[in-house]
């Protein structure tokens, strides 16, 4: 995969998400294991987020100034590692050793042992609590530095998030942004089945949050949307991004079942296919 060109256009987004969602396909075929209906529903965030609203430089990852990605949902490693490598972070190559033994691409994502990972994730409702912390840091450190981060819709069903909504709703914190890929779907069944979590975009704001409810497969509205926060000066900002879990190949979309199945050789064949450029 090349690498991917900061500041792009929408259309070049949206080539390098489709990009993103093969190699995705590809690793978690190899690894056999993975989280592939997770990772297909947030590549359009990533490569939106990569691409055209970062400030980050993969020459310099430990730039003081950087903003921070960190991604709470951290169990859909394969399509950080995928964006990271299209991103000119680690090398495409690194890409074919996912979850090996001794690769550093770990089914949950290490800061130790990939460059551009913030912290360390995969066990829920921490992502969020440590962006907060980020938050916090860049106000005191007088840094323009933003923090943004990626949870998962079933993963508001941990206790610490809200505590971390409350404190930064408290601290008027505009230089966060929370991303919610609200695809609807969790391990075994529907958000809403499990624990009703709607309506969520009420509950953020009352806890001092501003927040937008867009299409988070479209190009077009991540980029308007990104480009136009803090939404409220003095308040966090809050994404609801509607998307559709296994975004991209018809036969896993919105279905339950694929949120850590890994395809056959026939399935990964058709998915490559439906992904083709």
């Amino acid at each position: 995969m090349s690498q991917i060109r900061v500041r792009s256009t929408a259309e070049q987004v949206r080539e390098a998400a489709k990009a993103i969602r093969r190699r995705n396909v590809e690793m978690i075929h190899a690894a056999r294991n993975g989280h592939i209906g997770g990772d297909l529903s947030a590549a359009d965030i990533l490569a939106t987020l990569y691409m055209a609203v970062l400030n980050v430089d993969p020459e310099h990852p430990d730039d003081p100034e950087r903003d921070r990605y960190i991604q709470s949902k951290g169990h859909a490693s394969g399509v950080l590692y995928a964006t990271l490598a299209a991103a000119g972070f680690i090398p495409d190559e690194l890409l074919d050793t996912y979850m090996a033994e001794g690769s550093p691409l770990n089914g949950h994502p290490d800061r130790n042992k990939v460059p551009g990972v913030e912290t360390n994730t995969g066990p829920l409702g921490h992502g969020l609590p440590v962006a907060v912390g980020t938050a916090i840091a860049a106000r005191l450190d007088g840094s323009p530095r933003r923090t943004f981060v990626l949870c998962g819709d079933g993963e508001l069903q941990e206790g610490s998030n809200w505590e971390a909504i409350m404190a930064a709703g408290h601290r008027g914190l505009d230089n966060l942004v929370a991303i919610v890929d609200r695809n609807g779907l969790q391990q075994g069944a529907r958000t809403e089945e499990t624990n009703a979590l709607d309506p969520l975009d009420a509950k953020f704001a009352a806890f001092g949050w501003a927040v937008r409810e867009i299409d988070g497969n479209d190009v077009d509205a991540l980029l308007r949307t990104f480009s136009e926060v803090p939404f409220t000066p003095g308040r966090p900002s809050c994404v609801i991004a509607r998307t559709i879990k296994g975004r991209g190949v018809s036969f896993i979309e919105d279905r339950v079942e694929w949120h850590h199945k890994v395809p056959t050789d026939e399935q990964a064949a058709d998915a490559l296919e439906e992904l083709a450029p």
